[in-house]
């Protein structure tokens, strides 16, 4: 709510039991309208994820071949409409609100004030921001860089809403400071998925392409939820069923866009009885997918249901593999089944039937795999049950991790990774004749650990919200204020902005709607989404604020500043021309060679990914990898549950674009915990019950979230979910996942307290 409006009270209705149709169209044109204006939102929407458009922040889920006339869905729609909007905050605005003053809004709130549009200092001891030129900024950066003691003493995030070209350029200021500490927001959701493919298969991304959709017999979609985090992948899934595909879908909660989709683009889907797209759905218990698919493995191995021939040729380990899956004896194994899926044998047993009858599966998930503390394993699981199988590397099959962020995975591939390879080190010393740091750097975890232990003075993000996404909310900011100076580079206003540094800037940059005009003229990005092809995204709108730079131009006048017009590195000419800085990338990262060339081309271009190629697999034994995984899942006490953190339709990370989730029936508020009816009248809690949720780390120590209402729900027995960032404050800095260090976002054992005091909207 805006100051001033009157606040309505949270309402629960029941959820619905189909997604998309009329009501996407209507809350996309609203949302449209109501932040852009008629002049704006049209030309805005029409180019939106067309070839030679503007690329959509709020996914990376991959734009077909043959694009629809309006190619986007609700939530993008939203998402570019908060970006573009004619809202512009500055100088007065920040004179009229004091920092304590913003600190008590939502965060909700803040996104709704506009678009940042000049550059703001807070001073030490300062109550306002203030305005600041933008070479004061940068001056204020280079002195505080050159004061540090060790450029390991600086931190630089990053957010997947970057593009390549920033990407690449932020990595190589870092470097030539002499820093590995790049974070970015992988290290908070996918970084499981990395390790685990890594490992196994040699590369850390999916092994599909688009048209594998079109040629599939069963798609499983597991710990994911498309009808809210990657909509426009239900046009994908219906059209793959209309092809013959199965879908099932494994998830805690039954999620309105797996069940029954509705077209908005197509009669059928408007005014007809929409497509059912799940086949089957499992409920399975918050962090069972480890045992499932190993259950499924076993099963598989035991009737003898594997592709020899592909597993001689291909794979390596497979002995030890299948003797250590068989070693517990059956009634054992499947008493822990049972217990860590709570899934019933013949729900397995239909799921493992519809496998065996398919020639090829693909296997699509998000966070609800990756942010357990056994989330590696339960991934290399998944890659050891398509790799049985054959199912990496033939058409109509493989591994599909689903990205948050449009180029959260371009990021990656442009160097952002504190621990960089080393043949990408060496490259980047070979174009530029300077020697890169070889020690790994702090991912986002230990970056915290660091700021809140007085090793980081400095912080710098490009994009994001890093205090609102980040685990155990106290420490974070505790951390966060740790630091001498904290640099935003941002579009909009959030937490990031009033929980600070001791000093703090806010650099307003560009988003993918604006026009970017630099000396060498109109300029492009490009980014690289979830089946790794590379394309354009190129701005439309004039940018409503006249000192607004682009993300590429402030890395280039910052390291201007720091390293000196004279420095080695051709900033002035980076910043003028893009396709300068594409043609660095072209010579240091494989399978990007005639960059500029390609990428104009339609559509853009695919990267090598030798696994799905030519089934050639980069890993330690030239092979893909069985790996042997111990049976494990989140254990709790009796009287507790095991929280999972999830998204609101409204919502977009930690962005709110509104505080409704009308898919699950929520309205008008986001202070809600969604409890199976049998836990909560265990606990004598009634549906709409107030309650504090409570965690209690190793040491001891209890977190608590206030005044939530309960909601019955029919989620799995023993769980619990409640959107984030709100309850983030219950995951602790020091439950990560093993090897990802991720933080267990998806599995936090909590209790449910009757709180004292009513709930509030």
């Amino acid at each position: 709510m805006t100051k001033g409006s009157r606040a309505k009270r949270l309402k629960i209705s029941s959820p619905e039991d189909d997604a998309v149709g009329i009501p996407a169209v209507v809350n996309s044109i609203w949302s449209a309208q109501k932040q852009m204006g008629p002049r704006r939102w049209f030309p805005i929407l029409k180019a939106l994820n067309k070839d030679g458009g503007i690329d959509c922040p709020s996914c990376a889920w991959p734009d077909p071949e043959r694009r629809r006339p309006a190619e986007f869905c609700e939530n993008g729609a939203k998402a570019i409409a908060e970006e573009a909007t004619a809202r512009g905050i500055g100088a007065d605005f920040f004179a009229r609100h004091s920092v304590e003053e913003l600190s008590q809004r939502s965060g909700y709130w803040l996104g709704q004030q506009g678009r940042l549009t000049e550059p703001l200092y807070l001073d030490a001891d300062a109550t306002h921001y203030r305005p600041i030129s933008w070479e004061e900024a940068y001056a204020l950066v280079a002195d505080e860089l050159d004061n540090l003691d060790s450029p390991d003493q600086a931190v630089f995030y990053t957010s997947g809403r970057t593009g390549n070209e920033a990407a690449f350029l932020y990595q190589l200021f870092a470097r030539k400071l002499g820093t590995n500490n790049l974070p970015d927001c992988s290290n908070m959701c996918h970084e499981s998925t990395s390790s685990a493919l890594s490992e196994t298969i040699g590369i850390g991304k999916g092994s599909v392409l688009f048209d594998d959709f079109h040629h599939t017999d069963l798609i499983v979609v597991v710990g994911q939820n498309p009808g809210t985090n990657h909509p426009r992948m239900l046009t994908t899934l219906e059209e793959a069923k209309r092809q013959g595909a199965r879908i099932v879908s494994i998830n805690p909660l039954p999620e309105t866009g797996l069940e029954r989709y509705h077209d908005p683009q197509s009669i059928r889907g408007l005014v007809g009885p929409g497509t059912q797209l799940s086949d089957l759905h499992l409920p399975i218990r918050v962090g069972g997918d480890l045992a499932l698919f190993s259950a499924l493995n076993r099963s598989l191995i035991e009737a003898e249901a594997v592709d020899g021939d592909f597993i001689e040729t291909y794979t390596d380990g497979y002995h030890d593999y299948s003797e250590a899956l068989l070693s517990t004896p059956a009634e054992e194994f499947w008493e822990k089944i049972d217990d860590y899926t709570g899934l019933a044998r013949y729900e397995i047993d239909q799921l493992l039937s519809l496998i065996q009858r398919s020639r090829s599966v693909i296997v699509c998930w998000a966070m609800g795999l990756t942010q357990h503390e056994h989330s590696v394993p339960t991934l290399r699981e998944v890659v050891n049950h398509l790799l049985l199988r054959g199912n990496i590397g033939k058409p109509g099959s493989g591994l599909c991790p689903v990205r948050g962020h449009s180029n959260v995975q371009g990021d990656r591939t442009m160097g952002i990774w504190e621990r960089p390879p080393r043949a990408f080190l060496d490259a980047l010393a070979r174009e530029f004749d300077f020697e890169p740091p070889r020690e790994d750097g702090l991912d986002t975890v230990n970056a915290i650990r660091a700021m809140r232990a007085g090793e980081v003075r400095f912080f710098m993000a490009m994009g994001g919200n890093f205090v609102s996404a980040g685990p155990d909310t106290e420490v974070t900011e505790a951390a966060m204020r740790n630091c001498e100076l904290s640099v935003q580079v941002s579009t909009k206003l959030n937490r990031s902005h009033v929980v600070t540094g001791r000093r703090a800037l806010i650099l307003p940059a560009l988003g993918r709607t604006d026009r970017d005009h630099q000396a060498g003229g109109e300029q492009f990005v490009t980014v690289e989404d979830s089946f790794s092809k590379v394309h354009t995204s190129q701005g439309k709108v004039a940018p409503i604020g006249r000192t607004m730079k682009s993300e590429p131009a402030i890395v280039c006048d910052l390291a201007e500043a720091v390293f000196g017009a004279d420095d080695s590195i051709e900033w002035s000419d980076l910043k003028a021309d893009y396709d300068r800085i594409r043609d660095h990338i072209s010579r240091i990262v494989p399978g990007f060679e005639d960059f500029n060339r390609r990428v104009r081309e339609p559509n853009g271009f695919t990267l090598p990914h030798p696994p799905r190629d030519s089934r050639t697999f980069p890993t330690d034994t030239g092979r893909a990898n069985l790996t042997s995984n111990r049976l494990r899942a989140p254990s709790v006490k009796p009287d507790e549950l095991i929280l999972q953190t999830l998204r609101s339709h409204d919502q977009f990370n930690t962005t709110i674009y509104g505080l409704n989730d009308r898919y699950r029936g929520v309205h008008h508020g986001r202070q809600v915990v969604f409890v199976n009816p049998v836990d909560a009248t265990r606990r004598s809690l009634e549906d709409g019950a107030t309650v504090d949720l409570i965690s209690i780390d190793a040491d001891g120590k209890e977190r608590r979230a206030s005044r939530f209402r309960l909601v019955h729900y029919p989620t799995a027995k023993g769980c619990a979910a409640a959107y984030y960032p709100e309850t983030n404050v219950l995951v602790s800095l020091d439950s990560v996942a093993e090897q990802s260090n991720t933080p267990a976002s998806k599995s936090v054992p909590i209790r449910l307290e009757r709180s004292s005091v009513v709930a509030r909207s």
